[in-house]
């Protein structure tokens, strides 16, 4: 990198730290932004509706005047094609278009509003296209997890016949949460509460099943009600996330159930995660990932004094590790979720960012020039309470690891469904936790040595052909498969100093990334986002957050030819052109959450760039 190419990207990342450090809250963490999601607004509009139509219960006027607003929300949303996305840079996909379907369909009854006729004539017209109820199924395959939700929305608004929904076994929720892996749930780990709700209004309203089994079924009706109350968080919001919160209030809605405590709980996290535009985020904040992430992007600025690191920070990230056993997953103290907030459940990406987070806040506050606590004895004692909350992680990740090697999200050994199998990302971010030391860990030294052994083999066996690996909760909805080769590769790159991958293994990976790299100097995006931004006269391909990613890990893993280091400087003055356009300021989704529900997170090109950037400079 040259001095003039130097200059610049000290200018730039000295820009993307003043910007990053005034989203900061008052006690110095970050909460970043979710984007406003169409598939979550035709959920909550499905709900809150639902109450109205079949509740059997008074709903006041300021819930019916949600429905109205989340139905002008919709109207605004609707992509070319006839269908919906679901952000408002997402492709159409026939997921999102049925449940706007069934939302309009809801709200019409409820409140006279939906969709105007030409709307639903050319959404109609897009799902007929996209095959129908088989094209759904096609989308999901033999996880049940969205399909049978969906169809139940559908079935609520008039649309579908019960008898089309198929049936969970809502009566599995009675076991022990230690067994639910060896039942063979046909749900992922996460939708247990769904399981429940929406098996039981299959079950009310549905075919009957045989008479011993439909009096078994009846039985657990009470039980399983109470396994779902425990479920719920103090915010009444199941995750946090509006999709699962809407179906279970949907679905104890259409039971005449409206005044459950479940329900009532489930509507208020609904009135209170509602936007100001009218529509509904897919969760309600990513603060403890993003802050986690915020604070690996400064501290990798080799210029970084870590005045950022306050005691306040330090306190409020030991205070997100959970210290209990969580009562939605059953997962063992020592763990992280994405959030602050009641609705976040441990899991093996948060858990690691936060320890690597922790690992960096330690070395300025062992430095002294961190946060000041009042003497020396309450600075080692800070240390102490850092090093206890590291082993506490560790301990719980070393738990968590599956049999094959690799790390699955919430739940050791639950199944083969999509996110809750080991994935390559959450193992290499996970194997980076395990390789922080501190004076408290030497007991647990022995095995997480192991369990680093055993992930680094699960890696190699997952590396494909062409040296890329596949990650589990990012995507790229322009490719085929929606898959994200780029994010994969570039988070195990990432790790691979740390936990010694295999040269070859590793040079294979920044082959891949080096040939994927598009001709404007970026990685990723592809014909949506040209499209987007077509209108400013530019033809542009890659995305910000993707070659961001790309040029942190190609400069983490060495770099170490002609080749790399000229990717690396392309990749760069793209970032540094980016961010010149503004274009690190419009998030693009590259976010799963559950079930291939796409998202965009506003601090995600800041964040991935400060990084870079920082990286880029430490290089020679």
């Amino acid at each position: 990198m040259n001095e003039e190419l130097r200059t610049r990207t000290r200018a730039a990342l000295d820009q993307l730290r003043s910007e990053l450090l005034d989203q900061r809250t008052a006690d110095g963490h970050w909460v970043g932004q979710l984007s406003s999601s169409a598939l979550s607004t035709a959920t909550a509009v499905s709900a809150i509706a639902a109450l109205v139509v079949h509740g059997d219960v008074a709903v006041p006027d300021s819930d019916r005047e949600m429905i109205s607003r989340g139905v002008n929300y919709l109207r605004a949303c609707q992509n070319d094609d006839g269908g919906f996305g679901d952000t408002d840079r997402s492709l159409s996909n026939i997921a999102t278009s049925y449940l706007v379907l069934a939302a309009s369909a809801l709200a019409d009854q409820a409140v006279g509003q939906r969709l105007g006729d030409d709307s639903l004539a050319s959404l109609d017209a897009y799902i007929q296209r996209s095959g129908g109820i088989a094209g759904l199924r096609q989308r999901y395959g033999t996880d049940k997890t969205f399909v049978v939700p969906i169809m139940t929305n559908m079935a609520i608004a008039g649309l579908i016949d019960w008898d089309q929904v198929a049936a969970l076994p809502f009566e599995a929720a009675v076991f022990p949460q230690s067994m639910y892996r060896l039942l063979r749930m046909p749900v992922v780990s996460y939708a247990i509460p769904a399981l429940v709700a929406i098996g039981q209004a299959r079950h009310f309203h549905g075919k009957r099943t045989f008479a011993p089994w439909r009096w078994v079924r009846s039985r657990a009706i009470g039980r399983t009600m109470d396994v779902l109350r425990r479920m719920q968080p103090q915010s009444g919001g199941y995750l946090e996330a509006t999709p699962l919160t809407s179906f279970v209030v949907m679905s104890l809605a259409v039971t005449q159930r409206g005044d459950h405590a479940v329900c009532r709980d489930g509507l208020r996290f609904l009135r209170e995660s509602m936007l100001d535009d009218g529509s509904w985020p897919i969760d309600t904040n990513l603060a403890t990932w993003v802050t986690s992430l915020t604070i690996d992007a400064l501290a990798s600025d080799p210029d970084d004094d870590g005045a950022w690191c306050s005691r306040e920070l330090v306190q409020w990230h030991l205070s997100c590790q959970h210290l209990v056993r969580h009562p939605f997953t059953g997962a063992e103290p020592g763990g992280w979720g994405w959030t602050d907030l009641s609705g976040a459940v441990p899991d093996s990406d948060d858990t690691p960012g936060a320890i690597l987070a922790l690992e960096r806040m330690r070395g300025w506050i062992e430095s002294g020039t961190g946060p000041e606590p009042p003497s020396a004895a309450g600075q080692q004692d800070l240390v102490r309470e850092i090093d206890r909350a590291i082993v506490r992680g560790q301990r719980w990740l070393i738990k968590l690891q599956n049999r094959n090697g690799g790390w699955p999200t919430f739940c050791r050994g639950w199944g083969k469904l999509p996110f809750d199998r080991s994935s390559t990302d959450l193992t290499a971010h996970a194997m980076r936790a395990l390789t922080v030391s501190c004076g408290s860990s030497q007991d647990i030294a022995g095995a997480a040595d192991g369990a680093i052994r055993r992930g680094r083999a699960f890696l190699q066996r997952s590396q494909r052909p062409d040296g890329a690996w596949l990650p589990l909760w990012f995507g790229n909805q322009d490719r085929p498969d929606e898959d994200n080769p780029v994010y994969g590769t570039s988070k195990v790159l990432a790790a691979s100093r740390r936990v010694s991958l295999s040269d070859g293994g590793v040079d294979m990976a920044l082959q891949y990334l080096i040939d994927s790299q598009n001709d404007d100097g970026g990685w990723g995006g592809g014909p949506s986002i040209t499209r987007y931004w077509a209108g400013s006269g530019d033809h542009l391909v890659s995305s910000v957050e993707e070659t961001a990613l790309a040029v942190d890990a190609i400069v983490s893993a060495g770099g170490g030819n002609d080749r790399a280091d000229q990717a690396i400087i392309a990749g760069v003055r793209f970032l540094l052109d980016s961010i010149e356009s503004g274009r690190h300021r419009v998030p693009w989704p590259i976010g799963f959450y559950f079930a291939k529900l796409w998202y965009h997170e506003r601090l995600y090109p800041l964040i991935f760039t400060a990084a870079a950037l920082g990286k880029a400079l430490q290089s020679k």
